[in-house]
């Protein structure tokens, strides 16, 4: 079996939104497999920081700030790979996000930000990478980075769960589509994992001696709801992306991995108060 650290060896990744959470994680632990990485962020500082992380492992970094909602910059961070390193072997399409709001509550300007920054990047970013790899005559493989809100109603987020579902289904198409050419296509689907921005760290620099601690109440939601009992962590993301991109799911196309500790398979049962697991929240604490 390959060493875990030549897993990726010299094989070239672009990670849109690598500056941090969930694309910073999988940025370096391609970086520790062995891949040289093009990170692109919106946040300029979160880049080079990253950046500078993957160096530290011993790999080549590039640091783009890039604001996926444009697809002239993402085309760009996508050239700026082959231009440095030479090659593309890895597109990891990761930028995201998402406004809460009651869906009669959002304006048309909302949607179609939604969709840009979820969606419409995605098919940038592959639209880009595809060409390169074909030429390139090695295959290739693609990561998207999608929610398990894709599979089930997401009240107050109908329109980025709308995109995830778009990008399950992209994910399967182009499975398909680009397997003649041997470029793999696989989506991680994340449920609750703490990232900066769900800490309160949405600008500047990764700083977890700022992030806002979760209160005991919050804890024990995530103790009932989550069958593994705690929020996801950023690395298992990693991990997980890891796998797919890597030789170890050389036979692995078309699959959205739930990395999720169980949520999506609890399909609405949670721990009551005595440890047992019901299917509502009324079942759980009984008047």
């Amino acid at each position: 079996m390959v060493p875990s650290d030549k897993l990726l060896e010299n094989q070239v990744a672009v990670v849109t939104g690598g500056g941090g959470g969930i694309g910073r994680a999988i940025a370096l632990a391609f970086a520790g497999a062995g891949a040289d990485v093009v990170i692109g962020d919106i946040v300029p500082e979160r880049c080079e920081e990253t950046a500078e992380r993957v160096r530290e492992l011993g790999r080549r970094a590039i640091g783009l700030p890039t604001d996926v909602m444009d697809t002239a910059q993402v085309e760009t961070l996508v050239t700026r790979a082959v231009e440095e390193f030479g090659r593309l072997d890895i597109l990891v399409n990761n930028a995201g996000g998402v406004t809460m709001r009651p869906f009669l509550e959002q304006s048309e300007r909302s949607w179609r930000k939604h969709v840009d920054l979820n969606l419409i990047s995605m098919f940038a970013a592959t639209s880009a990478a595809v060409p390169i790899m074909i030429k390139g005559g090695r295959g290739g493989a693609i990561l998207n980075v999608t929610s398990i809100e894709a599979s089930r109603a997401a009240p107050y987020a109908a329109v980025y769960s709308a995109c995830k579902a778009g990008m399950n289904n992209f994910t399967r198409t182009m499975a398909i589509e680009l397997s003649d050419h041997g470029v793999r296509v696989n989506a991680i689907a994340p449920d609750f994992t703490p990232t900066p921005g769900l800490r309160g760290n949405h600008r500047g620099p990764v700083d977890p001696a700022t992030w806002i601690p979760f209160t005991p109440r919050q804890q024990e939601t995530m103790a009932r709801r989550i069958p593994l009992g705690r929020g996801g962590l950023e690395s298992e993301c990693g991990d997980a992306a890891l796998y797919l991109c890597s030789p170890m799911a050389s036979y692995v196309t078309g699959v959205i991995l739930p990395v999720d500790g169980g949520t999506w398979a609890s399909g609405g049962w949670v721990r009551s108060s005595t440890g047992k697991w019901v299917l509502s929240e009324v079942a759980a604490d009984p008047a």
